[in-house]
């Protein structure tokens, strides 16, 4: 199994979005780093932390699990949609996708600040600078500690 951050602006999607949702495809992912994240590492039943960005503050909320293999994602395709590419066909499809599944909200945000606080995150690839990955794979250890962190 293999653990994930997933990032979201809560002004754009939320855990109160993916909650209500329940299942959610992940798309318009349009960072080659990421898309190859979830291409070719993400795996049915990995977890994920859900991690609000540009938020007062900066967090992780909630827990999902990979519910699919990666899939073409069909917002490259739709002219009418801001993920657009028209480099991307059916037959060649350039961006994909995973879907997640909403499992839990956190008891309470676990702050960006705190996080950094914690010595066995210091090589956490979300406090790395200049980090900027919309996904990004973590290890179990940090994944236990963060979920450790929510429940104090």
């Amino acid at each position: 199994m293999n653990y994930w951050l997933v990032k979201t602006e809560p002004n754009t999607f939320s855990i109160d979005d993916m909650e209500k949702n329940r299942i959610e495809a992940w798309d318009g992912v349009r960072n080659y780093q990421a898309r190859n994240f979830m291409r070719d590492q993400m795996r049915i039943g990995d977890m994920v932390l859900f991690y609000h960005s540009n938020s007062k503050p900066s967090g992780v909320v909630g827990v999902c699990k990979v519910t699919s293999e990666a899939k073409p994602d069909h917002t490259a395709f739709d002219p009418e949609s801001m993920y657009f590419d028209p480099k991307s066909s059916p037959e060649n499809p350039r961006w994909i996708l995973v879907e997640l599944k909403f499992v839990k909200r956190l008891p309470r945000l676990v702050s960006l600040a705190e996080m950094r606080e914690v010595p066995e995150l210091a090589t956490m690839n979300l406090l790395r600078k200049g980090n900027r990955l919309s996904i990004m794979p973590i290890n179990k250890e940090e994944f236990s500690i963060i979920l450790s962190l929510a429940n104090n």
